[in-house]
């Protein structure tokens, strides 16, 4: 080590310690006032809001291109055409479309044109690959009104494929949504009587719950985007139940309504629903195990019960078998 310095002292000359000293002192007063300054959270979090309200009003003012090409991307351009001359995006039965994807959190506008050209180019596709497997590769030795009625099945298939599909999306992220809501509720009763608003306990209370729950933290960040930009609250809220469908949520936002219009305790009216919303659930649990034993009547006697019966009797009527033929004999 003294070899070292002395090598150092050699080629930096006397002004050595004269820089080791200043760096030390530099670094000495960067801690004091590093340790001497005044942390404010709420400058911090003031800061993170702006930005948050900056990035949002860029991306919602942003000057948007014309045409296919920018609306769903150049992947999906055939789609778009397709629909577009179509004209599948208008009517009621378009919104009506719109509402059922979002209920499966599909809400982009690309969503809602590959469904729609999947509803059109499914049945064609699957009456294709019939008509090659029936008619050109003959698998299945069918008589002609055999085949007529193969055909119009395969068809009726595509055509109902994507509305069951998305039926069994939503009905999937209603049940975790229901089943998220109580350890939703907990939470926003803590950000709530930590001091936050209504605003901030959404967002914060949605970054808790991105792994955890990521569809109620989807909607939760929504719903507090929507709170800050529409002009109504109200709309922001009733939004979150148009886009759930469950009637749980139906009255956490009657009581967010009530919190808004009267000023009352909105921490209270959360614990309370959160604890009712729990019993719920757990009511459902013992219901769904209490139904168990009827439910698993029908398996036993189909496939548990012939077992049995072979294993148990099958010895017997093999002897009696035996024995017949012995006596014959």
């Amino acid at each position: 080590m003294n070899e070292i310095i002395a090598q150092l002292s050699m080629s930096f000359g006397p002004g050595l310690p004269v820089m080791i000293a200043g760096v030390a002192a530099f670094v000495s007063v960067v801690a004091l006032w590093q340790g001497l300054r005044v942390r404010d959270p709420l400058v911090r979090r003031a800061k993170s809001i702006v930005m948050r309200e900056e990035e949002l009003r860029s991306a919602m003012l942003a000057p948007r291109r014309r045409g296919l090409r920018a609306t769903v991307g150049q992947s999906h351009e055939l789609m778009a055409h397709v629909v577009a001359r179509l004209r599948l995006l208008q009517g009621n039965k378009a919104q009506e479309l719109r509402d059922k994807l979002a209920t499966a959190g599909l809400r982009s506008r690309e969503a809602l044109i590959v469904f729609l050209f999947c509803k059109l180019a499914l049945p064609l596709v699957l009456a294709v690959f019939g008509l090659i497997a029936l008619e050109v590769f003959n698998l299945y030795n069918l008589s002609p009104l055999g085949r007529t009625f193969a055909a119009l099945a395969i068809v009726t298939a595509g055509a109902f494929a994507p509305d069951i599909w998305l039926r069994n999306r939503a009905t999937k992220r209603r049940k975790a949504l229901e089943k998220q809501l109580p350890d939703t509720l907990d939470l926003l009763v803590i950000c709530v009587e930590a001091g936050l608003s209504l605003d901030a306990a959404l967002k914060r209370s949605s970054g808790e719950l991105a792994r955890g729950a990521p569809e109620m933290a989807d909607e939760l960040a929504l719903t507090s985007v929507e709170l800050g930009f529409l002009p109504d609250r109200q709309v922001a809220l009733r939004n979150l139940i148009k886009r759930t469908g469950l009637k749980s949520v139906s009255a956490v936002v009657g009581a967010l309504l009530q919190t808004e219009k009267f000023g009352t305790p909105l921490a209270q009216s959360l614990r309370v629903l959160a604890a009712e919303f729990r019993n719920q659930r757990l009511l459902r649990a013992e219901e769904k195990a209490a139904r168990l034993p009827a439910t698993l009547t029908v398996p036993m006697v189909i496939f548990i019960l012939p077992t049995l019966f072979i294993v148990l009797i099958g010895p017997a009527i093999i002897n009696v078998i035996d024995s017949i033929r012995g006596l014959g004999n």
